[in-house]
C-alpha cells in the first residue's frame, strides 16, 4: 500500500467532529469516527444492546 491508498479506500475526508480518518462510520451519512460515535450515540438516538 502506498501513500495514495488512503484515498482509494475512502479516507480523503475525516471525521466531521475530530478529523480522524480511521475507523469511520459513514453509514446513514454520519461521517464520524468510531470514538466520536461512541460519545454521541445516545444523543442522536442510538441505544446500546448488550
Amino acid at each position: 500500500m502506498g501513500k495514495d491508498a488512503g484515498i482509494r479506500i475512502g479516507r480523503e475526508s475525516g471525521c466531521r467532529r475530530c478529523g480522524r480518518k480511521r475507523g469511520m462510520i459513514r453509514r446513514h451519512g454520519l461521517r464520524l469516527c468510531r470514538q466520536c460515535f461512541r460519545d454521541i450515540a445516545p444523543e442522536i438516538g442510538f441505544k446500546k444492546y448488550s
